[in-house]
């Protein structure tokens, strides 16, 4: 009878320890597909009424977007695109050693009134951000009876990662563009020699 029973206290351990190991890797399983699925985030757009992004302006749309432009210009940004309703600039700097900012400026203009004397214009400004990677060089060798053997040569090189991209959302910087287009717009209507 005692064979019996330590017997079955046995398989009842093996059960047991089975059991457990069974549980253990169901929830390594279910770990494992949380990370799969990722993050995700509530939409970060609130679609607020207001007078960030734009201003109305008592010119025609070519006008507006020539003192964009001309705004632009003054201040250091290379612009890439010039139409009649579209101008986008952009400009580089480098905060610190290490790190790179890319700021893309656009600004869209259209017409408010039937007459086209009035235009409104939407800028839009965009700050990617980059740091410096360095990479190390090495190079692989067949050797027949070793194989492939990796050496490394001692050289790095640098590149610029991405590492995040932003629009800008501060009304400051939107009034002081504005005011400076709105500058130009003045500029443009007094007469040469005048």
């Amino acid at each position: 009878m005692k064979r019996k029973t330590s017997a079955m206290s046995g398989r009842v351990a093996t059960l047991r320890l089975g059991a457990l190991l069974a549980l253990s890797l169901a929830g390594l399983a279910g770990c494992g597909s949380l990370a799969d699925k990722g993050k995700t985030y509530a939409p970060q757009e609130k679609f607020a009424s207001g007078e960030t992004y734009s201003r109305l302006f008592d010119a025609g749309p070519a006008k507006v977007c020539k003192s964009a432009r001309l705004a632009l210009l003054s201040q250091g940004y290379l612009v890439t695109t010039n139409e009649a309703s579209l101008v986008e600039g952009k400009k580089n700097f480098q905060p610190e050693a290490g790190s790179h900012l890319e700021m893309v400026i656009r600004v869209v203009c259209v017409p408010d009134a039937p007459d086209g004397a009035i235009s409104l214009a939407f800028a839009a400004a965009v700050q990617d951000t980059y740091v410096v990677r360095r990479v190390s060089t090495s190079a692989s060798v067949g050797v027949g009876a070793i194989g492939s053997l990796s050496v490394p040569f001692g050289e790095t090189s640098e590149g610029l990662t991405k590492v995040g991209s932003q629009t800008i959302a501060s009304s400051e910087f939107y009034d002081k563009l504005f005011a400076l287009i709105k500058g130009y717009i003045g500029e443009d209507e007094v007469a040469p020699g005048g």
